[in-house]
């Protein structure tokens, strides 16, 4: 009796993890799907500035951020009235020479002689924190500075909605930048980017993450 007992014990277990499984699977999909769902309606609605120094060199990296303060600067100065990420778009198709000159001037002027190129276009992006704003990972539009041989550190930004001119060691974005993200984004994918207390919507987002970069996202999704 006791041999039989147990004998419908291990079927038993057998046949709950044999039912339960696709259901784990269903419950994986389905949050995978959502939270790449997210991701991609986020990154519809920003734009983003992405500069890749020629190397990890103390130098270098200064020489970056000097650029990147150049580059600022000037797109500040020419898109205080924009109000939609097409019209950055626009705008900075229309300034690409003078930005690119801008960096070559701001590279020779401080002794150095690397190529730099500037490109817009669409780039994957990991999760990114902007003082108590999470990005999700994904494929960005965005401004791409390669100076050198590119091979150093990346320094990403948002110029739309601006976050750029943020001081992320505060932690926190101003309210009139956060509106901009709440007109563009639905209140749950706001509220999702804006909790970074959230550990399940991190890990959400981190699984997209590890998806994307081993390019098997298209099997869930």
């Amino acid at each position: 009796m006791r041999f039989i007992t147990k004998n419908l014990f291990k079927i038993n277990w057998k046949r709950f993890f044999i039912l339960m499984f696709p259901l784990i699977i269903y419950i994986f999909i389905c949050a995978v799907s959502y939270s790449q769902a997210v991701c991609e309606n986020i990154a519809d609605n920003v734009f983003r500035l992405h500069v890749i120094a020629n190397s990890d060199s103390t130098e270098d990296q200064n020489l970056k951020l000097l650029v990147r303060d150049n580059i600022l600067e000037y797109i500040n100065s020419i898109s205080d009235s924009i109000s939609s990420k097409e019209d950055l778009i626009s705008v900075l198709e229309e300034n690409l020479p003078v930005l690119e000159e801008i960096a070559k001037n701001t590279i020779l002027e401080n002794g150095y002689s690397y190529d730099v190129s500037l490109e817009i276009g669409n780039f994957s992006f990991p999760t990114k924190n902007y003082g108590d704003i999470t990005l999700p990972p994904g494929y960005y539009d965005a401004l791409r500075v390669k100076i050198g041989k590119a091979e150093g550190q990346n320094w990403w930004c948002v110029m739309f909605p601006p976050l750029c001119f943020v001081d992320v060691t505060t932690g926190i974005v101003p309210e009139d930048s956060k509106e901009i993200l709440k007109e563009n984004l639905s209140a749950e994918e706001f509220d999702l980017i804006s909790d970074t207390s959230n550990s399940n919507t991190h890990f959400k987002f981190k699984i997209v993450e590890v998806l994307q970069n081993f390019n098997i996202s298209g099997i869930f999704m």
